[in-house]
Formats: C-alpha cells, sequence, structure tokens
C-alpha cells in the first residue's frame, strides 16, 4: 500500500477516536491498541476466527467487490468485519458478536501489527466497508462448508 493510502487509512480511524490527535500519536509512538467507539463511522461484527477466515475467503471474489476492513486477534481467536453502523442490525448465530453504538473496539494502527491484533484487510481511508448483505451470504456459506467439514475432521 502507499503511504496516501495508510494515511487516510490512519485518518479514518482516528476519526472514530475522542481525541484523534492522541490515537495517532500513541500508534506513531508505538504504544500498539487504541479502543475505538463502534457505531459512529462503524460497527464491528466478530466471528470464530475459522468461521471469519472462511469467510474472508468467500469474499474474495473477482465477481464481489475487495473486502471492506478486517482484524483478526490471534489470542481471542476471532476475525472482526467492519460494517457500516446500524443500531436496528440483529445478527444471530453461534458464536457471533455486533459491536454497535457504545461498544469499544481495541485498534491497531492500520500500517502494522500491534500485540495479537492483525489487520487482514487494513482500512484504505475511503470509508469502504463490508456489505452487510454480501457478508451474510458468505457467513451463511462458510458456516455450511464447516458444518459438512467438522464430522469429517472429527471436531
Amino acid at each position: 500500500m502507499s503511504d496516501l493510502v495508510w494515511t487516510r487509512g490512519v485518518e479514518w480511524l482516528a476519526a472514530a477516536a475522542p481525541d484523534p490527535r492522541v490515537c495517532k500519536r500513541d500508534w506513531d509512538r508505538g504504544e500498539g491498541v487504541v479502543l475505538l467507539e463502534a457505531g459512529r463511522f462503524w460497527d464491528v461484527l466478530s466471528v470464530p476466527d475459522q468461521l471469519g477466515l472462511l469467510t474472508l475467503d468467500l469474499l474474495w471474489r473477482p465477481a464481489l467487490p475487495v473486502p471492506g476492513p478486517t482484524l483478526v486477534d490471534t489470542a481471542a481467536h476471532r476475525v472482526g468485519f467492519f460494517l457500516p453502523p446500524d443500531p436496528d442490525s440483529k445478527w444471530i448465530g453461534a458464536g457471533l458478536r455486533h459491536a454497535g453504538r457504545g461498544s469499544w473496539v481495541a485498534v491497531p494502527p492500520p500500517y502494522r501489527s500491534t500485540r495479537c491484533l492483525e489487520w487482514l484487510i487494513p482500512p484504505d481511508g475511503t470509508g469502504a466497508l463490508h456489505s452487510p448483505t454480501t457478508l451474510e451470504l458468505a457467513l451463511r456459506q462458510a458456516n455450511s462448508s464447516l458444518s459438512v467439514l467438522a464430522p469429517l475432521c472429527g471436531t
């Protein structure tokens, strides 16, 4: 990614902070993760990592737009998909967690991983997010595949 894309990604993410300048300063100093409030610019749907990684793979299709920002938390074994804010959204399913207004999300800078958080797809600063409908279809398909594979793998 170019420096301009990184800069835009930083500005876009930091806009969700209570004080964007402090957020960017903390990232520049290598302090790592900041807590950003969901629900204003984006929501995050967090899913178990196996489901999330398979879902992301399904979203990388030539006919589909490039997937939106996606984080992985290797310690918690979760993948987070950034979606448009929707206070009325109802995500139902085993292991699904929706972070909207009133929730805070730990976020590393878009240009490096921090501790156990890493961007699989960093924000590009354009405001592009995952389409909820496209994400839901990919999650359903991934979940179906995992259901078929689970007995074969002994899980």
